[in-house]
């Protein structure tokens, strides 16, 4: 069972923000995923989608500009700090507690808590895993078919998103399941429970074709690769 703290006005407000930055994030991985696999319909559709959300639709070029991913990047850093600190007081911080935890779940089979802790576990190992992400699309701005892929096999950042990719989609799904309870968004738990576990799968297969899909790309490239753009 999760550890229960004292109810007041700053915990409230600190419940609101870890749901609401959760619930942004999860919404967003949603959307990112499916934006990562439009690599699975060619070279062209996905940097048509990288020009329109980097802002092509207000060049003059058509053209996308990378401080565009800058900024929502550093964006998105900021709001995994806020969720993250705001989470952080829900952590064992104690063996002891860590120990009591793992007595207590294995006599009591409750689905929704033992959900909850492998929430917990994969939300501590996002600490690290997006943060390295997020950080590298800080620093190296550039998406595209080529770009991205030699992102994957050329430095081998498929390792990275192969651990990511199922982390942070458990972690976000079951995430927005319980946001939707907690906030009496649904009232159907089960039928919340089935969804949530189907978008798991779903986006676990979308993500995996998707990054096989750079694979592809990545190793037909040569280190000294061009750009992908309109000529080619």
């Amino acid at each position: 069972m999760k550890p229960q703290l004292p109810v007041g006005p700053n915990q409230a407000r600190i419940d609101l923000l870890q749901s609401v930055t959760g619930a942004l994030m999860a919404l967003f991985l949603i959307v990112h995923i499916h934006f990562e696999s439009s690599i699975l319909l060619g070279k062209d559709a996905f940097f048509a989608v990288v020009q329109i959300l980097e802002g092509g639709l207000f060049t003059d070029d058509g053209l996308g500009r990378m401080w565009v991913t800058r900024v929502f990047s550093g964006f998105m850093l900021l709001l995994f700090i806020a969720h993250a600190a705001a989470a952080l007081r829900r952590f064992p911080t104690r063996y002891r507690h860590w120990k009591a935890l793992r007595q207590q779940m294995s006599v009591v089979k409750h689905g929704d808590t033992q959900l909850w802790f492998w929430q917990m576990l994969t939300g501590f190992l996002l600490f690290f895993l997006v943060s390295v992400h997020l950080f590298t699309m800080l620093l190296n701005p550039e998406i595209g078919p080529h770009y991205s892929a030699a992102r994957v096999v050329h430095e081998h950042a498929w390792l990275l998103y192969l651990l990511l990719l199922p982390a942070v989609v458990f972690h976000a799904m079951i995430g927005l399941y319980r946001v939707s309870l907690k906030w009496g968004v649904v009232a159907n738990r089960s039928r919340a429970k089935k969804v949530a576990l189907f978008m798991c799968a779903y986006l676990m297969l979308m993500g995996l074709a998707s990054l096989l899909g750079y694979v592809a790309i990545g190793l037909d490239l040569p280190l000294n690769f061009e750009p992908f753009g309109p000529a080619h």
